[in-house]
């Protein structure tokens, strides 16, 4: 019994020294191809990444012959990080409050969803280096934009605030508008919506997004810079995967040395002004505004 013992003490001496091991193996310090060979996905040979597509310029649904095709520079990014880790990409659309959920729940890979690396959400995630700086926007509309000033101005209770569900920009609305009615709508166009349809005073947008839609719909309004200590944006890793973490470090490091960012972001820019759709397919009016927003660009 005493020998069985010992034999077992050993045996968890030595998985507690391998797990030690493991837990400070330096990562960011190996090639690609040591990467390789230490990298685990939730489906072998492939990347999945979780996106909301209603997030133009970052991620959306331009509209080709008709037929909605994924696009934005997260998505061009998406494929450049999987072609350089040598992965077959897959990317599911899903509500950002679903990317969210997914990357905690280690249900996918990444996350590209135009995510600030917010430390709040550090328990749930990891977080590449940044590959976007970005910035933060309160959006009205022409008729009011002389009423908003400073950021105080948004700051009163007569006012109905929007903010997407989950977001920073959520965060940033309670921050700085505590005294206002804040509504959280689950999708940017939402926001945009209600904003047109006079049922929002402003809203917090991320602003390449913002401007996006105000170079859509002339009648919105950017009209207050909003500050916040994390800008930019980065890729969400499924917590704890470190090797992947390092690959994916890697290839931002290199889309933005060889210029591939640039024109990521350049050509979403420029697609995103045509025919384009923002939600998920699958939603009941998806068909309805698919064929309006073709009809509007031809």
């Amino acid at each position: 019994m005493k020998k069985i013992i010992s034999l077992l003490l050993v045996l968890v001496m030595v998985l507690s020294l391998g797990s030690a091991a493991m837990a400070d193996t330096d990562y960011s310090s190996m090639s690609l191809d040591e990467l390789k060979a230490e990298l685990k996905t939730v489906t072998n040979g492939k990347l999945t990444v979780a996106t909301s597509p209603d997030f133009a310029p970052y991620e959306f649904y331009a509209i080709v012959d008709g037929n909605p095709q994924l696009a934005g520079f997260d998505v061009a990014l998406a494929q450049y990080i999987a072609d350089y880790i040598g992965l077959e990409l897959e990317i599911i659309p899903m509500d950002f409050d679903g990317v969210l959920n997914e990357l905690a729940s280690g249900g996918v890979d990444l996350g590209l969803a135009g995510l600030s690396p917010d430390p709040k959400r550090m328990d749930a995630m990891d977080f590449s280096d940044v590959y976007y700086q970005g910035g933060q926007s309160f959006v009205t509309v022409q008729a009011n934009k002389d009423k908003f000033q400073k950021l105080e101005d948004t700051n009163d209770a007569k006012l109905t605030i929007g903010a997407q569900n989950g977001s920073i920009q959520m965060d940033l609305a309670n921050q700085n508008s505590p005294e206002a009615d804040i509504v959280a709508l689950v999708k940017v166009t939402d926001i945009v919506a209600e904003l047109l349809g006079g049922k929002l005073d402003g809203a917090y947008i991320e602003t390449a997004v913002a401007e996006n839609y105000a170079a859509s719909y002339p009648e919105l309004a950017v009209v207050l810079e909003v500050p916040y200590d994390s800008e930019g944006s980065a890729v969400g890793v499924a917590k704890g995967n470190a090797a992947l973490l390092a690959a994916v470090n890697l290839a931002v490091k290199a889309a933005l040395e060889d210029g591939s960012m640039d024109a990521f972001v350049a050509t979403a820019n420029e697609v995103s002004t045509g025919a384009k759709y923002e939600g998920l397919l699958d939603a009941e009016d998806a068909a309805e505004a698919i064929a309006q927003a073709v009809a509007e660009a031809a």
